[in-house]
């Protein structure tokens, strides 16, 4: 959601138990996606929630590049969590958590005009930015990203992995679609292209969201 330019992302699906959901919020809110986004490297942090849902969501931080990620300043937050964070990591069920480097972009966004998210995880033989090129240009699409994941920095034992018990994604490969379009008739475009190049993919997950929350450094 930031205009800054970034290479790296971490990118953690997870639902979050019902009767923890407020209390979810309110740490994610004003604890811990400030906490993150003030380590050195973090651009900005933002929360989706999943369509149709009250309890699935996808969080992501952009950084200047994936070794922040796997850096020390990051690593010494992952292995001494705050005691509120302890309390809401247990409440997290099916996590998902990767680290990921930009291979590709088109298109600039703002929370006006692309408060939609498609996330896609997929495995394939191979891809390429011209996945990118063929979805870009659809109707509501306003930003098309492609990520590779970063298996050594993703798989990093950390103290707060331990508490919520999950590990990383084994698809290798993160579409990233921000647009104005949602489920409806509206949507029916982007569905079906990216139904079409699915087509050569493996152990799909493609799931819509809405944006929750963001939280942009300023000043780098």
């Amino acid at each position: 959601m930031t205009n800054q330019e970034g290479t790296g992302l971490m990118a953690f699906w997870a639902r979050i138990e019902e009767s923890y959901l407020d209390r979810f919020r309110q740490w994610h809110n004003s604890e811990h996606m400030p906490e993150r986004v003030s380590i050195p490297g973090f651009l900005a942090g933002q929360r989706y929630l999943g369509h149709g849902t009250s309890n699935f969501f996808l969080m992501m931080y952009e950084t200047r590049d994936p070794g922040v990620l796997g850096g020390p300043d990051y690593l010494a937050r992952l292995n001494a969590p705050t005691a509120w964070t302890r309390e809401s990591l247990p409440h997290f069920r099916e996590p998902a958590r990767n680290i990921y480097r930009h291979l590709a972009a088109q298109g600039r966004i703002d929370l006006f005009s692309a408060p939609c998210m498609v996330s896609v995880r997929f495995n394939a033989d191979a891809t390429d930015a011209s996945l990118v090129e063929r979805v870009a240009p659809q109707a509501g699409v306003a930003r098309t990203r492609l990520f590779e994941i970063d298996p050594e920095i993703s798989g990093i034992q950390t103290s707060e992995r331990k508490i919520y018990g999950g590990g990383p994604g084994e698809q290798r490969w993160l579409l990233l679609v921000e647009c104005a379009i949602g489920a409806g008739e509206e949507g029916a475009p982007l569905r079906t292209l990216l139904a079409t190049a699915s087509k050569g993919w493996r152990d799909v997950f493609l799931d819509l969201f809405t944006v929750d929350y963001v939280l942009e450094k300023r000043g780098g």
